[in-house]
């Protein structure tokens, strides 16, 4: 899985190579030659935030004991991708200004005061942009901990689990060893009580042999 993110990753580092090259030509060209950069620039973007949907995918594939650092990696390429977007709505408003100023012969003050409003406009709405992907990151964020921990108690469980095995096992061990003590304590006790028995026969007997003996004589 780590060797697929860093393919994904090694491609978006090109392509966003790419894009700021770009980006940073639109304001110096004009006409067709410029209509067409803004077009290649907005299909480079979208390459590039499906390479970053991919390898979100391949960071949730990861091990959770490994994920955090593609994690962190992955917040940073969601940051220079936002200041690419950026980037690109400024020289993008640029040109629609000087588009709008060549259809509709406006002067150089209110085209200016208009593109003011316009940047204004677009901070704004980056800001508001960046606030709800940093919602959606600690959601993320979020959502893989509980993963974590849900994992965490399972595998928890399974060892709690196979202690108790281990318990019942070893207190099946020791009952059946306490029956085998117990069944070799009643043979000693047996056999001590039939060597008793015999020590008091053959005493018995060799006493009458004696008695009976000395009587004859």
């Amino acid at each position: 899985m780590s060797s697929d993110f860093e393919s994904y990753e090694q491609d978006f580092a090109v392509l966003t190579a790419e894009i700021t090259g770009r980006i940073g030509k639109v304001p110096k060209l004009v006409g067709d030659e410029k209509k067409q950069m803004v077009a290649n620039v907005e299909k480079q973007l979208e390459e590039a935030r499906e390479l970053l949907e991919q390898m979100e995918l391949e960071v949730r594939e990861i091990p959770p004991q490994s994920r955090g650092m593609y994690s962190s990696r992955m917040r940073s390429y969601k940051q220079e991708m936002g200041k690419l977007e950026a980037d690109f709505k400024r020289s993008r408003i640029a040109y629609s200004d000087e588009v709008r100023n060549e259809l509709l012969g406006d002067d150089g003050n209110s085209s200016e005061n208009q593109r003011a409003h316009l940047l204004d406009n677009t901070e704004r709405l980056e800001r508001s942009s960046r606030r709800l992907e940093a919602g959606y990151q600690i959601a993320v964020e979020t959502e893989q901990i509980g993963q974590e921990m849900l994992e965490n108690l399972s595998h928890d469980r399974e060892k709690i689990q196979r202690a108790r095995e281990r318990l019942r096992e070893a207190d099946a061990n020791l009952g059946k060893s306490s029956r085998i003590l117990t069944g070799m304590l009643r043979r000693i006790i047996q056999n001590r009580i039939l060597i008793v028995v015999l020590a008091v026969i053959i005493i018995f007997t060799t006493m009458m042999a004696i008695y009976f003996s000395v009587r004859g004589r």
